[in-house]
């Protein structure tokens, strides 16, 4: 069964189109595949036996931790993202994990070494690769920008209409997000306290320009917000 479901989760990924049936099938042999629940650690940067992870269900946040124990999240890993070593890399000065966030995940996962063979062996998947994960971090620090130029009321907007783009269920101009996050997940998300990202929700559903629960995040009209 699990076989089946590795071959359809590869094969339906962006990633892998360009690999036939055969190159699919012998991709299975090497692929790990996990389930995992809400609240559990499915990765640790400072593992012996380093991964890089394809998520097929659900979603994880990538958490780093500095020198003082402190934590940020650094990303939202959603459906058909990669994490783990990406760089194909390991760095010693990583200290990172990542946690499930919602109800239940699909994880397909390859040994680092494996990974870097299977590149060596298809070009075009290096290629696609390199642009996979080019894309990533150039997202990744454009969110970093925003973070500095921009105050934390509109580092939450454009947060909220950014998560609303990518998972909301749209009606005209009204969006349901399934929400998944703490007001502390959002906090460390747009670099701010709980306290203000509470403040500030409390005001925006003051203002009618949102509902939010622990459950879902309602925005009437998208185009207010």
């Amino acid at each position: 069964m699990y076989e089946d479901l590795k071959y359809w989760y590869l094969r339906d990924h962006k990633l892998f189109r360009t690999l036939s049936f055969g190159q699919i099938k012998q991709l299975c042999i090497i692929t790990g595949f996990k389930k995992a629940s809400k609240g559990e650690i499915i990765y640790f940067s400072s593992s012996d036996v380093p991964r890089i992870f394809l998520l097929k269900k659900g979603n994880i946040k990538i958490v780093a931790v500095d020198e003082d124990g402190n934590e940020a999240i650094k990303d939202i890993i959603k459906k058909g993202d990669l994490f783990g070593e990406l760089t194909l890399e390991t760095d010693d000065k990583a200290n990172e994990y990542a946690k499930v966030l919602s109800d239940d995940v699909a994880i397909c996962s390859f040994l680092l070494s494996d990974f870097e063979d299977l590149l060596l062996r298809n070009p075009t998947l290096a290629l696609s690769y390199t642009k996979f994960v080019g894309l990533k971090m150039k997202r990744i620090k454009n969110s970093y920008s925003n973070l500095i130029s921009k105050d934390a009321k509109t580092r939450l907007c454009e947060f909220l209409k950014d998560w609303a783009r990518q998972e909301g269920i749209r009606i005209g101009d009204r969006v349901t997000i399934e929400n998944y996050l703490t007001q502390n997940d959002i906090a460390q998300i747009i670099c701010t306290s709980r306290q203000t990202t509470a403040q500030l929700l409390n005001e925006m559903e003051t203002n009618n320009l949102l509902t939010y629960s622990r459950k879902e995040i309602i925005v009437p009209d998208i185009t207010q917000l």
